[in-house]
């Protein structure tokens, strides 16, 4: 199964007197790169969201908003009356101000608020859990819907590249006589008597150092394994990066050795669908 690392996710529920909400953002990523924004009283949960977070979405840059809106009389933050009166006192001895401006400077000087807050209750953080495990449901709904396209996309540039590597198994007895022809018209034209034996053994040394046999099956057992791999129901896309990039290497060595204008043709083709998998293989967790 083919999950992409893309998702988002939110949900938000009232609970007491106050508007709960969690928002998941997910992009692609090596590792598991969270980054947190929660009210500073709910840091002491950090810790927790960051384990469930990486235990369950495994990889990609991944945002966590929590916002919290309160409606009612228990609002995070109070007003110091005592220090704001003082504050207004000694602006009135400074200079003739109004009110109105008195109290909005105040208000902007140190220490007129106050964060009073009690330990958070089991209830409270069973709540915010709960909102989590939610969106984190909908992230994995969301990247399995992103993956099954990438699925289809992968499966029709490997069967794009097991036509070109069909073309290349038909082209090579070709490219071999081809090769031969080449070195024995070379070979007429210097009008030197040679040593029949000793040039077959040299032809045939000279047609082994071109011989894609084993590239050939390689890379059928690459792009075999490639499919297989999809299938399986864990995180694979570091595996399929690893498989795409020995496919890489033994199309390159195809390349390498063609010494034949249609041939290095095909590779062409099948390095263009490659790189068009290895692209799309970013995304994938």
């Amino acid at each position: 199964m083919i999950l992409s690392m893309t998702g988002f996710g939110k949900t938000e529920t009232q609970w007491e007197d106050k508007n709960l909400s969690v928002e998941i953002r997910s992009l692609n990523s090596k590792n598991a790169d969270i980054n947190l924004r929660t009210p500073s009283y709910l840091r002491e949960m950090d810790t927790e969201i960051r384990k469930r977070i990486a235990q369950q979405l495994h990889r990609g840059k991944i945002d966590l908003n929590i916002f919290i809106e309160f409606n009612g009389q228990n609002a995070p933050s109070t007003i110091n009356t005592s220090v704001v009166k003082s504050y207004i006192g000694q602006l009135k001895e400074i200079g003739d101000v109004s009110e109105n401006e008195m109290m909005a400077i105040a208000m902007r000087l140190p220490d007129t608020l106050s964060s009073e807050r009690e330990t958070l209750q089991e209830v409270e953080k069973e709540a915010i859990f709960n909102l989590l495990n939610q969106v984190i449901k909908d992230i994995e709904s969301y990247r399995r819907d992103e993956g099954k396209a990438l699925e289809k996309d992968f499966l029709k540039r490997i069967d794009l590249i097991e036509g070109h590597l069909t073309s290349v198994i038909k082209i090579d007895p070709e490219r071999s006589d081809k090769i031969e022809q080449k070195l024995r018209s070379a070979l007429d034209d210097l009008k030197i008597e040679v040593d029949t034996n000793r040039f077959e053994q040299e032809l045939i040394f000279y047609l082994e150092k071109f011989d894609i046999t084993e590239e050939k099956v390689r890379l059928k057992n690459h792009l075999d394994y490639f499919k297989e791999v999809m299938k399986n129901d864990f995180p694979n896309g570091k595996k399929l990066g690893f498989i795409a990039q020995e496919m890489g290497r033994e199309i390159n060595t195809i390349g390498s050795k063609a010494n034949h204008a249609e041939l290095q043709k095909v590779v062409v083709q099948m390095k263009d669908e490659l790189e068009k998998i290895k692209e799309q293989l970013l995304n994938v967790l």
